[in-house]
């Protein structure tokens, strides 16, 4: 099996993280496998929290909170795999999931990045994830193909190319990495990978999904369902991956859209749900974009050759 390394990031969820390192444990001994841990926002060094769950870790202690593009983007500075799996510290691994992975890119020189099945931790009978439908770039909007089916297997034996994939589970080719570049830091949190799929499609690779393998993933553990963090990120990156990767003109239609229409209609949701206190991030997320310029944010390292 070529060489893997795992990026996972945690961020004040160390028993969340440990269970990952064991669900990992049960079926590689890190002999072709190595674990990446970047604690993000850590005031002390905890490597031996995490060290005796898993045979070949690296563990990187980042005091500042570098969010989910700038943690992983941490992480891949020290990766050695021939593979990159970037994955959530609140997923679990089934047997064979990085064999599978490896192979369909062995298979298909074009895959520039390729996610799994992803099903609900606490449902494992229900789909979260079988792909992205192409985003609408005039509403921001997409479908996630197979959100909460029941699996029967419908997906086990597909694997097909897909609008985008997903943050949760995703591997690349080191060697297309190298090509694409890292993740944009400019997001912070969500949507950061639906803009790393957009990189690589522009060096000339392909956004793929497989069911011949899943993962295991424990939602919204991280941020909760509604929190204030959430809405303002997912309202400020949606209008950001817009201005980062559409013309002049498709901004303008977007934004008339996203101000008057998108947004308005979430705030009066919160509204009539009681939920008021909500609807401030709405504003604060749609003004950052008016005060702020869509540069790239990539900071503190190059790529390792």
């Amino acid at each position: 099996m070529p060489t893997t390394s795992i990026i996972t990031v945690n961020f004040h969820q160390e028993a969340v993280t440990i269970a990952l390192l064991e669900s990992i444990s049960k079926y590689y001994d890190g002999k072709n496998v190595e674990v990446i841990i970047v604690d993000n926002g850590a005031e002390q060094n905890q490597e031996q929290v995490f060290s005796p769950h898993f045979g070949n870790i690296k563990y990187i202690q980042s005091v500042e909170n570098l969010g989910f593009a700038g943690g992983n983007n941490l992480g891949i500075k020290e990766a050695s795999g021939d593979y990159i799996f970037l994955l959530n510290n609140d997923t679990e691994l089934p047997a064979g999931c990085i064999e599978s992975l490896c192979t369909e890119f062995e298979k298909n020189e074009n895959i520039g990045l390729l996610s799994p099945l992803l099903l609900y931790f606490d449902r494992k009978d229900v789909i979260q994830y079988a792909g992205f439908t192409p985003l609408n770039y005039l509403t921001g909007r997409n479908e996630t193909t197979g959100a909460l089916e029941r699996n029967e297997g419908q997906y086990t034996d597909k694997s097909y190319q897909t609008g985008y994939c997903h943050g949760a589970a995703v591997m690349c080719r080191r060697a297309d990495l190298l090509v694409a570049g890292l993740m944009d830091e400019s997001y912070f949190l969500y949507y950061e990978e639906l803009d790393w799929c957009e990189k690589f499609k522009k060096i000339g690779k392909q956004i793929w999904f497989t069911g011949k393998t899943h993962v295991y993933h424990k939602e919204s553990i991280s941020v909760g369902l509604e929190s204030p963090m959430k809405i303002y990120f997912h309202t400020r990156n949606r209008m950001l991956f817009i201005r980062k990767n559409t013309g002049m003109m498709n901004t303008i239609f977007f934004s008339i859209y996203y101000s008057f229409i998108a947004c308005p209609k979430a705030m009066f949701k919160f509204f009539f749900n009681h939920q008021a206190h909500l609807a401030k991030w709405v504003i604060k997320g749609l003004l950052w974009n008016y005060t702020h310029r869509k540069e790239s944010k990539i900071l503190g390292f190059k790529l390792k050759a």
